[in-house]
């Protein structure tokens, strides 16, 4: 069986109360307004040959990173955590230097998409707080949507040395790869990926599909493919890496179906390629322990 890494989920209790997009008076997230915890993903991982995941923060508090943390400490499989820090504040690195004090500690995640400004990442956070994420090797999830690319450019061109990974890559409009708004994303994502210290999560892309397609793996998959062929051109497999975005991938399907279409992309390259997108990207990336 294929060794496989999942770069990309998370964890959460709702009643710890920090959760605020997750509403029961919202029908697109009310499902998930629930417990989800490692003993309701651990089943799925056995199943399809997940050695590890990184889970990422989804709500911005020091204490969800601190109980992502705690689970981190409790469960193996959980290699690595992606934590939420307020870079635009001072101390934020006291924040961070403390944070790394964790060896499962891998990086943060301002969650960009939900910033009022969509030039946020050009120009509010402190420069000493970047200079101290590098300084301690950490990593930077960017959250980000396509009107986002532009100015996460300037953010990338400004520090050429900070690891960076863009989530679900960028969210493009799944299934309307001949629209003006799919061209658009393609142009912006293929300079971010000009940037060597850029990777990409091959995630979180069957929910950007329409309706419709929810629940159907072959109506998902006709239309993620033009997403990944336009993702593996411009990164290339060694800068691209699998996850699934659970649990907010059950909103559109379940676990196996998006293995289904992942393999269905993966699956044509050359074995050594596959591996990279599977687990060897993210374990490079996170500098995750080898298994």
């Amino acid at each position: 069986m294929i060794q496989r890494i999942d770069s990309h989920q998370h964890f959460w209790r709702p009643a710890r109360g920090d959760y605020q997009w997750l509403r029961a008076d919202e029908p697109a997230v009310a499902p998930l307004l629930r417990d989800f915890m490692p003993e309701d993903m651990a089943p799925l991982l056995s199943a399809h040959g997940v050695s590890q995941t990184v889970l990422v923060q989804a709500a911005e508090s020091k204490a969800e990173t601190e109980f992502m943390l705690d689970l981190a400490s409790a469960h193996g499989f959980i290699g690595g955590v992606v934590g939420w820090v307020e870079l635009s504040r001072p101390g934020a690195g006291a924040v961070l230097e403390r944070m790394a004090g964790h060896p499962k500690f891998k990086g943060v995640r301002p969650m960009l998409q939900d910033q009022p400004d969509d030039a946020w990442i050009a120009c509010r956070p402190r420069p000493d707080a970047i200079r101290t994420l590098q300084r301690l090797g950490l990593r930077f999830d960017a959250l980000v949507k396509p009107r986002h690319l532009p100015p996460l450019l300037r953010f990338l061109r400004h520090w050429p040395e900070l690891p960076v990974v863009i989530d679900h890559a960028a969210k493009p409009p799944v299934g309307a790869n001949d629209g003006e708004a799919f061209a658009q994303w393609r142009a912006d994502i293929a300079a971010v990926a000009a940037m060597p210290q850029v990777c990409c999560k091959f995630s979180g892309l069957w929910g950007e599909a329409p309706a419709a397609m929810h629940g159907d793996v072959e109506a998902a998959l006709r239309a993620v493919r033009p997403v990944w062929e336009h993702l593996l051109d411009v990164f290339g497999p060694s800068r691209l890496m699998w996850g699934s975005d659970w649990p907010v991938l059950t909103l559109a399907g379940d676990y196996a179906g998006w293995i289904a279409i992942s393999e269905a992309c993966i699956g044509g390259l050359a074995q050594s390629e596959q591996d990279d997108v599977w687990a060897g990207t993210a374990r490079r990336f996170y500098g995750l322990a080898s298994e």
